[in-house]
């Protein structure tokens, strides 16, 4: 008799765990599942805003010390400017949002399309990185003794258009 019982024991727990492991796996795909319509969802709009653009904030910061670092002649991406002619460079820095390092669109090198800044539209190249606590900024890198400006309403869009220094 006790054999038995060992025995339906063993059997009940053998189905019970089944059922339950079961039921979990259900749950684990359904999540997965969950989690991978999230992650299309996140990449069809990171394709929205490289085809599409993205609105952001427009500012200007100059290669000084005291608006950058301890080396202003050097941004982020390691390229090495002359600051009294920082203006010709035509490159700017983006917030970490932006940037594929922190889960954006963007990466060091990339060449972008600004518009809404009446004289400041045109194409500029990523190379620099803004303070973290900026979020959908952009910086326009000038030279010393620009007049400082802001364009609230601006939009960037990635392109494979080149630069042109002059």
């Amino acid at each position: 008799m006790q054999k038995h019982m060992l025995a339906l024991s063993i059997v009940l727990i053998t189905v019970s765990n089944g059922f339950v492991s079961t039921k979990l796996l259900e749950n684990k795909n359904v999540q997965l599942k969950k989690y991978v319509r999230e992650n299309i969802d996140l990449r069809d709009k990171l394709n929205e805003y490289e085809t599409e653009g993205m609105n952001v904030t427009v500012t200007m910061y100059q290669p000084l010390r005291w608006q950058t670092d301890s080396t202003p002649n050097i941004l982020a991406d390691g390229t090495r400017i002359k600051t009294e002619q920082a203006s010709k460079y035509k490159y700017i820095a983006v917030s970490r949002n932006l940037l594929k390092r922190w889960g954006g669109w963007l990466d060091y090198g990339d060449f972008i399309l600004l518009k809404g800044t009446s004289h400041k539209d045109g194409v500029y190249q990523v190379k620099d990185t803004m303070n973290p606590r900026f979020v959908n900024r952009v910086d326009i890198l000038e030279s010393p003794g620009v007049k400082p400006y802001k364009f609230d309403k601006a939009r960037i869009l990635k392109t494979d258009i080149f630069a042109s220094n002059n």
